[in-house]
């Protein structure tokens, strides 16, 4: 997945692609167990460097197979990392593609930034790569995300019952929502409006 990163550079937020350079600085970020309170992927143990070793390697896609891409979110004022979140399970032939693995630090959580955020991915979505339709998928127990995912305008289409596991052994439902092109027009008015009205 060949992305033109100057193309995900907002207002709020700007978006870079992870690299190995920034393993150290957002290792002590998502030490939080605010932030997985529902997916559970980390635990914040004597064991969490050795599982965000694993996540960061995956998050870089090791194998190159060019099905995803992570990013790094930085809050544009200050430069500061606030996230990360993630183009991924990309289709060609299918011409889709899902967002997912986003987490935020809680100091800006509620604020514009995921909004921006998911107008500049969702825009490139549609607009560059020429995907058809976007998927999200949001653990069942997290009801804070599926209201995020709808007020940005993703259409919940059904509900999977102990769909897996979560890292920590626990099951857990997962919940299927899309946008696709046809209403990415009135979604980005959506998202436009959201991001940049007065605060």
């Amino acid at each position: 997945m060949n992305i033109e990163i100057e193309k995900l550079k907002g207002r709020h937020v700007y978006l870079q692609k992870l690299v190995p350079a920034y393993k150290e600085l957002i290792r002590p970020l998502a030490k939080d167990e605010r932030i997985w309170e529902f997916t559970r992927r980390f635990t914040i143990d004597e064991t969490y460097d050795q599982q965000f070793d694993a996540y960061f390697d995956n998050a870089i896609d090791p194998n190159g197979r060019g099905i995803q891409q992570t990013f790094v979110i930085h809050e544009t004022a200050s430069d500061h990392i606030i996230g990360m979140s993630r183009f991924y399970e990309y289709e060609k032939a299918e011409k889709r593609l899902a967002i997912g693995y986003t987490w935020y630090i809680p100091s800006v959580w509620g604020k514009v930034y995921n909004k921006e955020c998911k107008l500049l991915m969702l825009q490139y979505a549609f607009e560059e790569i020429g995907v058809c339709r976007v998927e999200f998928t949001v653990v069942g127990q997290n009801i804070r995300s599926q209201k995020a995912v709808e007020k940005i305008g993703g259409i919940k289409e059904g509900v999977l019952r102990k769909h897996g596991f979560r890292p920590d052994g626990t099951p857990k439902d997962t919940v299927f929502f899309s946008i696709v092109d046809d209403e990415w027009p009135s979604v980005k008015q959506r998202l436009k409006k959201m991001s940049y009205s007065d605060q």
